[in-house]
């Protein structure tokens, strides 16, 4: 179209496909078969790391990139700082045994879950603009790596048990918000709610 200067004005539609769901469940399934672990019902093994790598980690950083393309900055941010997480939580469990570097004690660990608490807080704010389904995940995520970083720290089993039960409940919340995006932008209408913020 052309503008008041006769100059030409190009408008360029983004027809790219929606990242979110992509994210969504590469955090969602990694983190609910962690924390199947953390609960004590299966052992750790490359089956966790293994997911860590490509789908926690690979994937969600791939959708981070796309979001950024998309110009949303908090879906960026979330989605590429995750995918390192994953990324650095395989690089912690692998590397001692590699003999690459020492493996960390429970206060350094309880250090790295408690930085990821509060970056994952002030993240859950941001949620209250979006929507609910979010603040379910984002939310329940926070309380997760509180509850882990207390359990690092005090060297108490007992309550990275009970934090896995949270954390299944929080991987399982970040399944359904992302397959509800699939869900509703396959028929075209809500058939999955996620409460989704009016925009002002």
């Amino acid at each position: 179209m052309q503008n008041s200067n006769n100059r030409t004005v190009v408008s360029i539609k983004d027809t790219a496909a929606n990242p979110a769901p992509l994210g969504l469940l590469g955090f969602g399934l990694t983190t609910v078969l962690l924390n199947i672990s953390n609960a004590g019902l299966i052992p750790m093994s490359a089956m966790i790391l293994g997911m860590g790598i490509f789908y926690g980690g690979i994937a969600q950083i791939i959708a981070g990139i796309m979001e950024w393309k998309k110009n949303n900055t908090f879906a960026a941010t979330a989605f590429t700082s995750y995918g390192m997480f994953w990324l650095a939580f395989v690089t912690i469990k692998t590397m001692p045994v590699l003999g690459l570097a020492a493996a960390p004690d429970g206060k350094a660990l309880g250090a790295f879950l408690f930085m990821w608490g509060l970056f994952t807080f002030v993240m859950f704010i941001g949620t209250l603009r979006i929507s609910r389904a979010l603040q379910i995940v984002f939310g329940s995520l926070t309380i997760l790596f509180m509850l882990l970083a207390i359990g690092d720290f005090t060297g108490n089993h007992s309550l990275i048990n009970i934090a896995g039960y949270e954390g299944i409940f929080c991987g399982f919340s970040a399944i359904y918000t992302g397959l509800a995006q699939v869900i509703n932008e396959v028929y075209g209408k809500e058939i999955l709610p996620i409460g989704a913020m009016a925009k002002k």
